[in-house]
């Protein structure tokens, strides 16, 4: 059947006198009390408005959020470093799938290992610290060279900004100490051939860490 006289047939099944019949009332049936789910919010928003209590929720929403970003949630688990550690860390990884380009091409096939820093190295190194050690500040910016990227995992970021005017990074979550098994502070990482060397500084009783 052409689809355009679907309508068409439709309307004419439920204009049959014939086909059409009432079966009457079939059960109970009771009034549709409750009030419409939309309905309940867009009068409580509403309400709201007209006390203010939307802008006050706004106003906590955006203190937060700045506090937030001032100061970011500590990297749980990490302590102060009491001995000197050096590894080494194998970032080869075993590809689940093929990687295709844009033309669908297979690059590299699933079950291949690729080493990330044959293709794209580690330019600069990686300190990790804790911004609300003074100790530790100290002696991050001691290090060299002065390219090496200060990554806090506890502290205020955008003050250390501006105070030591050199960017600092914050290890959100402890993804990169979780993926390096980073337990203690102050750590470099850096690249070394095929492999990345991490090694966790040991504070001295003088409140520095021991090369």
């Amino acid at each position: 059947m052409n689809i355009r006289y679907l309508p068409l047939l439709v309307t004419v099944l439920l204009s049959s006198p014939s086909l059409a019949r009432d079966y009457g009332q079939q059960g109970t049936h009771f009034p549709i009390i409750e009030p419409d789910l939309l309905e309940q919010i867009q009068s409580r928003l509403q309400t709201m408005d007209k006390n203010g209590d939307i802008d006050r929720l706004n106003q906590k929403l955006k203190a937060r959020t700045i506090a937030r970003v001032n100061r970011p949630k500590p990297v749980a688990g990490l302590v102060r470093a009491t001995k000197a550690a050096t590894r080494l860390f194998d970032p080869t990884i075993t590809l689940q799938a093929d990687i295709l380009d844009h033309d669908k091409r297979r690059i590299w096939e699933k079950g291949t290992k690729v080493n990330p820093l044959d293709t794209v190295p580690l330019r600069a190194a990686l300190i990790f610290l804790d911004g609300d050690d003074p100790a530790q500040l100290e002696w991050a910016f001691a290090q060299k060279p002065k390219t090496a990227k200060l990554i806090l995992t506890k502290g205020a970021p955008l003050k250390l900004m501006k105070a030591r005017q050199r960017r600092f990074y914050f290890d959100q979550g402890g993804r990169l100490t979780a993926h390096f098994d980073i337990k203690a502070l102050p750590a470099i990482v850096d690249q070394q051939g095929r492999m990345l060397r991490i090694r966790e500084f040991a504070m001295s009783e003088k409140r520095r860490p021991a090369q």
